[in-house]
């Protein structure tokens, strides 16, 4: 595997890695149709966990095959395919080697009490990851939650294990819990969570696109009184990367509901412009009939490709 110049910094950024984790890393960021850019485009299957099969998949009843998630992955030539451990390995021997693999380890879901503090429960181990032939285990953390700091542990100890095994880790940084349901995508606090997610050693952070609010009161001071920029998107999105160590963590955005084809496209443009890494897609793939996803993700293909 030849490894581009630009995914070459993005390594160099990385300095306490070994060669085995880089190079999973290097299989990601060199994989599909951007590869070799320094962008991603990764396919996220892991609604069903969170919301039912029914929510997730039945607007699109392929969906409902875990082979159909493989073969949109590898025909669409995304960066990575992550999901759950069941999921993955329905179709591991059949697409083994086409696409790489991120197990997600942790899963929550939809039914359980609204008064429960957001958490999730591991669902994976990392002998799965090796055995299923995955280049990254992926981990959920909700800063803002009172579970909070027991998911860092767990984080901990699981990135440990996954780096000494040369596994790349990839956090799904999702601020809930101790603020308002718009304060789960204010800019500070999204910011906050990226931060936090790089601090305990992620090597690609996955957030939500953030808005202008801001919610808590002490980081709305600090965005007045050095007046940083987040009226678009775009700035936003910049203020999001600078605080993933000022770029040299790897900052991907996630699709959030879905939305028209063209939007989840403008999207992809914004991250662009605004310095970060690239998209992590999920329902606004698979909800979607095969040809029309295949279409969608060519075109979001090409912003990455010319970014």
């Amino acid at each position: 595997m030849r490894i581009s110049r630009k995914v070459q910094k993005i390594l160099s950024f990385y300095e306490a890695d070994t060669p085995g984790t880089k190079a999973n890393l290097a299989r990601i960021l060199m994989n599909g149709k951007v590869g070799g850019t320094g962008k991603l485009l990764v396919l996220a299957v892991d609604q069903g966990f969170e919301h039912g099969p029914d929510r997730s998949f039945s607007a699109n009843p392929e969906g409902y095959d875990p082979h159909y998630m493989y073969k949109l992955a590898i025909n669409a030539g995304m960066s990575a395919y992550a999901g759950p451990l069941g999921w993955l390995e329905a179709g591991a021997g059949t697409y083994c080697g086409q696409v790489p693999l991120i197990l997600k380890m942790n899963s929550s879901n939809s039914l359980m009490s609204k008064d429960t503090a957001p958490d999730q429960s591991i669902t994976a181990s990392i002998d799965d990851a090796l055995r299923l032939g995955c280049s990254a285990i992926g981990f959920t953390i909700y800063p803002g939650s009172d579970a909070s700091l027991d998911q860092f542990e767990e984080l901990r100890d699981l990135s440990a294990e996954a780096k000494a095994a040369g596994l790349a880790v990839v956090v799904w940084s999702y601020p809930r819990g101790n603020f308002s349901k718009e304060g789960e995508r204010a800019v500070d606090i999204i910011s906050y969570g990226a931060h936090m997610a790089a601090l305990l050693g992620a090597h690609i952070i996955k957030v939500k696109l953030p808005t202008e609010h801001l919610e808590h009161p002490e980081n709305k001071k600090a965005f007045e009184a050095n007046k940083i920029p987040i009226k678009t998107l775009e700035d936003r999105i910049r203020v999001v990367v600078k605080g993933c160590f000022n770029g040299r963590r790897i900052v991907i955005f996630s699709g959030l509901e879905m939305k028209n084809a063209n939007a989840v496209v403008d999207d992809a443009k914004t991250i662009a412009a605004g310095g970060a890494f690239g998209s992590i897609i999920g329902r606004n793939c698979f909800q979607r009939p095969y040809e029309e996803a295949l279409a969608m993700l060519k075109d979001v293909a090409a912003v990455y490709q010319k970014a």
